[in-house]
């Protein structure tokens, strides 16, 4: 009956796989049957599309279907990971990690919460009351607004201020945000007109005099805080524009980015601008993220102005982009830690500025822990190394660390960097001339004996193909 499809008759059947002890065990773990019916499906359906070809060079067995299944279902979920890759701020792996004052924050706050209530008067209150103080007092603002991100901010702020208006910002700080959204993009999306004055390396005030019309509404500074340029460069400083737009009656406002919030020059950091500077200096509205060097949930922050702020309030799109209880909790506790001066509170801060000789005890300790499983499987040493702070802040900046660095023998590195991270936790690490290198500074002491007993695993796995 098989003999002409004899490779199509192999593939199961929806009923067979999904009475899999590995399909049952995932949805008694509380995965929706449905989702888990709806992937199998799919699954069978592309092996039923191929080519003879093409499945004879495929495991159609039961148990790999199975745990295809199984892997798809956790990659399309969020779940906790080890970052072992020295970016403080990693994109893919949820930027800032939450401080515990801020977790508890949003524990405290996940059911009913005063968030748009006047306690005294029982009326229909403000939820930014809750953030828009602590703003004031940390940046020396007149008023503060927070919204889904920084691209958002600058959105809300073009809709408001400049709807079929002429905006001019340099050519030089054109930035591509990440995710391929790309600042004029933006600017066209919130209605206003992009005028671009300078060239990408040099721009003068006297570009932006030139460029002022009777349709000017705005003079935009745009901080290019995921790239850098050097070398025979001009950019106009920030009170020079607030000077020109005083003149001309206009709006600065200054997209500070990655948002920090003290100058990072006094840790050795680098430098990058801070809202307090540029409210000092005269801007009036200042952007910047809330989940990349303030260390806190996402969002995007408005600082300025206290009568422009009141006319974003206003506009219709505030209510489309505003952000919900459990992020303004997580925002309000991450800015109570500045507040109250406890800066390595904050996760991000708390890994930046380790001393570097306790990362190396780390990375020490967890080489030797490491050797036991792997000692005839591969070379475990420990090497200077760079981290990075990442998102898109202090680019080319590069912090001191100490790494794990191991060197296989005969397993390809490529392959184990997967089942690392394909693991639950999933551990995400480095890996450099061939060798699997685990940055330290990003690795809770915590975690240690997680990925001990992980490589433990992989190595138990592999010895009993081998025998």
């Amino acid at each position: 009956m098989c003999t002409k499809d004899r490779l199509r008759c192999l593939i199961p059947a929806v009923g067979k796989l999904l009475d899999h002890c590995l399909i049952r065990s995932l949805i008694e773990s509380g995965v929706a049957r449905e989702i888990v019916l709806r992937l199998i499906r799919s699954t069978l359906e592309k092996l039923r599309s191929l080519s003879d070809d093409e499945l004879e060079k495929l495991d159609l067995s039961l148990d790999h279907l199975a745990q295809q299944v199984v892997a798809q279902i956790e990659e399309r979920s969020l779940q906790r990971v080890i970052n072992g890759t020295g970016i403080i701020l990693h994109t893919g792996l949820g930027r800032a990690p939450l401080s515990d004052s801020a977790i508890q924050k949003v524990e405290e706050l996940s059911g009913y919460c005063s968030l748009e209530i006047d306690r005294q008067s029982g009326k229909r209150g403000s939820r930014d009351l809750h953030i828009a103080e602590l703003l004031v007092a940390l940046t020396g603002a007149e008023a503060g607004l927070v919204v889904n991100n920084n691209a958002a901010a600058l959105l809300l702020i073009l809709s408001t201020f400049a709807q079929d208006r002429e905006v001019i910002v340099s050519r030089g700080q054109l930035v591509e945000i990440g995710g391929s959204f790309r600042l004029p993009d933006v600017m066209r999306a919130g209605g206003a007109n992009l005028i671009e004055v300078g060239t990408t390396n040099r721009t003068y005030c006297s570009d932006y005099e030139q460029a002022i019309t009777e349709e000017t509404s705005i003079l935009l500074k745009v901080h290019t805080s995921n790239f850098k340029l050097i070398g025979f460069v001009a950019a106009v400083p920030l009170v020079e524009l607030v000077n020109l737009a005083a003149v001309h009656d206009l709006l600065v406002v200054d997209d500070i980015g990655s948002g920090a919030l003290f100058d990072l020059t006094k840790y050795d950091l680098g430098s990058e601008p801070t809202a307090q500077a540029s409210i000092a200096a005269g801007a009036d509205l200042v952007t910047f993220s809330a989940d990349k060097l303030v260390g806190g949930p996402q969002g995007g922050i408005i600082v300025g102005k206290g009568a422009l702020i009141a006319k974003l309030k206003q506009n219709p799109l505030t209510r489309a982009l505003r952000i919900d209880k459990l992020r303004l909790a997580a925002l309000q506790a991450t800015l109570h830690s500045y507040l109250s001066g406890k800066l390595t509170e904050l996760p991000i801060w708390k890994m930046a500025l380790r001393q570097l000789s306790e990362i190396k005890r780390d990375a020490e300790a967890l080489a030797a822990a490491l050797e036991i499983p792997l000692k005839r499987e591969a070379k475990v040493e420990v090497q200077d190394g760079v981290s990075q702070l990442g998102g898109g802040s202090l680019p080319g900046e590069e912090i001191p660390t100490a790494l794990v660095t191991i060197e296989f023998f005969h397993s390809d590195v490529e392959k184990v960097a997967a089942q690392l991270r394909m693991g639950d936790p999933a551990i995400f690490t480095r890996i450099s001339s061939g060798k699997l290198l685990i940055d330290l500074r990003t690795i809770r002491t915590a975690d240690h004996g997680v990925i001990v007993e992980r490589f433990r695993n992989l190595s138990n796995q592999r010895s009993s193909v081998i025998s």
